[in-house]
């Protein structure tokens, strides 16, 4: 038996939400006496999957051929490596929330999704995940033979334990059920996704033009910039910058809330992040009363002031 991880990979590399799924499967590998096995599709080069024995990977199945957003063919082929497999792991990422589900109905398994740790028993397994949409944390047991985990964002970290893996080339018999016509990637410098800081701002900043100095403080401390619903309905900034209930929930170490008063559907998206700050004029703004850190004060006054300590500080 052995725990089995899906690698998804970008452009043929890996990301950090992708090597902490191998580190936590390696986790969980241990306590249950088993073997890590990472199932990676698509046309990555060998020095890149032997990244993932650095992170507990013993043996990496490589294979190609499927397009990335077809999760039929994918879970499919999910299906025929999982037979001697006892939990199967996921980032949280937009792919896997498409195979996942299919995957556990095709194997009759248990599935949990924003899983924070690493199971506290094994018989039966019990994990720790996130509920009512982060504002409490659920003991959940499955007792089904195999179980499907989907990890919450940045809830586990890296583990490095300088490992080799094996590369085995496996070939495939699923056709594709989907046709994928083009597609549209987000730029920015920083995925929020994985970003460990975020730089976010509302309709305080009264217009686009504004956005210089939230874009220079997000480049001082190395952040992702984020956006409230309201500024990307209006067009100031991309929807893919969107972070919410209806938009991208984040679990960032520092979310830096600029001109945000706090409506609860944002506040639904960014709960989880480790260290909240809230930058308001208005002194009873509802961020305020989620933040760890408040500032009350002009945004146009306070985050250059800011950025100018930054800058005394690096320097």
């Amino acid at each position: 038996m052995s725990v089995l991880v899906y690698t998804e990979n970008w452009k043929g590399s890996f990301r950090k939400s992708t090597f902490e799924a191998v580190s936590y499967a390696k986790e969980t590998a241990k306590l249950l006496g088993m073997d890590v096995v990472a199932l990676s599709i698509g046309d990555v080069s060998d020095d890149e999957l032997n990244k993932l024995g650095n992170y507990g990977a013993s043996k990496v199945l490589s294979a190609s051929g499927i397009a990335k957003g077809d999760s039929q063919a994918t879970s499919n082929l999910f299906a025929e490596h999982a037979t001697n497999v006892k939990v199967i792991v996921f980032a949280s990422t937009y792919t896997s929330k498409m195979i996942a589900p299919r995957l556990a109905a095709k194997l009759k398994a248990g599935i949990l999704s924003n899983v924070v740790d690493i199971p506290f028993s094994t018989t039966p397994l019990t994990v720790s995940r996130k509920s009512f949409s982060g504002k409490a944390i659920e003991k959940a047991i499955v007792n089904t033979e195999k179980t499907i985990i989907s990890l919450a964002p940045n809830a586990f970290g890296l583990i490095e334990c300088g490992g080799d893996c094996n590369i085995e080339q496996i070939s495939t018999s699923q056709t594709r059920s989907v046709t994928i016509e083009g597609e549209e990637i987000a730029t920015g410098k920083i995925s929020l996704a994985e970003a460990e800081i975020i730089v976010s701002a509302g309709r305080g900043l009264k217009g686009p033009e504004n956005w210089g100095m939230v874009e220079e403080l997000a480049d001082l401390l190395g952040a992702a910039t984020a956006c409230s619903k309201p500024v990307s309905d209006i067009g100031w900034r991309p929807h893919g910058e969107h972070v919410g209930q209806t938009g991208k929930a984040v679990a960032p170490n520092l979310y830096v809330a600029i001109g945000i008063s706090g409506a609860i559907q944002h506040l639904a998206g960014v709960n989880s992040s480790k260290v909240m700050v809230a930058v308001n004029s208005d002194a009873e703004a509802p961020f305020f009363k989620a933040a760890d850190y408040g500032i009350v004060g002009d945004a146009f006054d306070v985050i250059p002031r800011l950025i100018d300590e930054i800058k005394k500080v690096k320097n």
